[in-house]
């Protein structure tokens, strides 16, 4: 899997071994979910930053930790002959992850990867609004996590 990377804002601290972390977990779940040949973008960024997208794009007024945005499901034309599968954007607060992990007691590295497992399943199709979905997505997460050799805390 091609994981592209960026940093928004660009002075927004991120240590090498965090992205080290990320591209595992991305590489992993397209092995496990045979999206090897695909490719994503993932944002990493600070509170203000996603909260100005979660306003934007889903009309909700305050920061949150993970957006998805899947490729599959925009207006964007086909693009033909393309081998490679565009997965779609994931925008991760790594300020929320932070807190996040914080409140629940577990490492802040856990909460990132974590935060990147589920925001990859909601581009592969996977969603949590229904208890069902809910059910199924949690057992999905829980499955990589334990692939990844990252159990919960």
């Amino acid at each position: 899997m091609n994981v592209i990377i960026s940093i928004t804002p660009d002075t927004l601290p991120v240590e090498d071994y965090i992205e080290s972390e990320i591209i595992r977990a991305a590489e992993l779940v397209g092995k496990l979910y045979d999206a090897e040949n695909s490719e994503l973008s993932i944002t990493l960024t600070d509170d203000v930053h996603i909260h100005e997208l979660n306003k934007n794009f889903r009309g909700v007024d305050r920061p949150t930790d993970v957006l998805s945005f899947a490729f599959r499901e925009s207006d964007e034309p086909e693009i033909l002959n393309q081998q490679t599968e565009i997965l779609g954007d994931i925008i991760i607060s790594l300020e929320r992850a932070k807190m996040q992990a914080e409140d629940f007691g577990h490492p802040y590295l856990r909460e990132v990867v974590f935060l990147t497992v589920h925001g990859l399943l909601h581009l592969l199709g996977y969603d949590h609004i229904e208890e069902a979905d809910r059910i199924e997505m949690e057992r999905e997460q829980d499955f990589v996590m334990a692939e990844l050799g990252i159990g919960r805390d």
